[in-house]
């Protein structure tokens, strides 16, 4: 652990001086958690022009939850598997008005990140990726969200294991990130494998993270 947590120091330092510290937009959490669930399997101009057009015809997150369901499904299409997705968000809005009494995620904040994970998780269709989203960018809370990009590349670099999924990724991803460094680690890893680090052909020649990645290693 302590090799592997060195490693991830080398690599969030790497990626820093390359990309430079990245910056986000913070939402309020209930906002942040239907962004989310739009982002799934799509990209991030899908889910920005979905996500601006849910806002555009309803006012307020409780005529989202009360709106007729095809007009919800109608707003989101642009992020695609808009008849999923809009059902998701509205059953979790619902969810969250049972439970609280109103439409506020931000007692979260006040507990152990165990429990508001635990909290988040029992919403239907919220798994570990969207949990720890909205806990690290809305609430400052030491979470590690792993998608597809941060999968890939930890796993190149060797920081995770080769049978390590997505979702097992979370825990050892926050554990070995330096503290405090959870928003831009994940976002500058993000970065990488979108610009350099991509699925099918790596641009290697270009990376900087060569002399540390165990997947340039034994392909060289």
């Amino acid at each position: 652990m302590d090799d592997k947590k060195a490693l991830a120091q080398v690599v969030h330092d790497e990626l820093l001086r390359y990309y430079g510290t990245p910056k986000w937009t913070r939402l309020d959490g209930v906002s942040e958690l239907v962004s989310t669930i739009l982002s799934q399997n799509t990209n991030d101009g899908n889910r920005d022009l979905a996500y601006s057009r849910l806002r555009v015809r309803f006012r307020t997150w409780e005529e989202v939850r009360d709106a007729d369901p095809e007009a919800v499904v109608d707003a989101i299409r642009p992020a695609g598997l808009a008849n999923q997705k809009g059902p998701r968000i509205q059953a979790a809005l619902s969810h969250i008005t049972q439970q609280r009494g109103k439409l506020n995620i931000d007692f979260l904040a006040e507990m152990p990140v165990a429990e508001a994970q635990a909290w988040l998780m029992s919403i239907n269709g919220v798994g570990p990726k969207t949990t720890a989203i909205v806990l690290l960018f809305c609430y400052d809370m030491p979470a590690f969200p792993v998608d597809t990009h941060v999968h890939r590349v930890s796993g190149r670099i060797g920081m995770i294991g080769p049978k390590v999924s997505a979702d097992e990724a979370h825990g050892i991803m926050n554990a070995l990130c330096p503290a405090g460094a959870q928003g831009p680690f994940h976002l500058n890893i993000i970065r990488h494998g979108r610009e350099v680090c991509h699925a099918r052909k790596p641009e290697c020649e270009r990376c900087p993270l060569t002399a540390w990645c165990a997947h340039f290693k034994l392909s060289n």
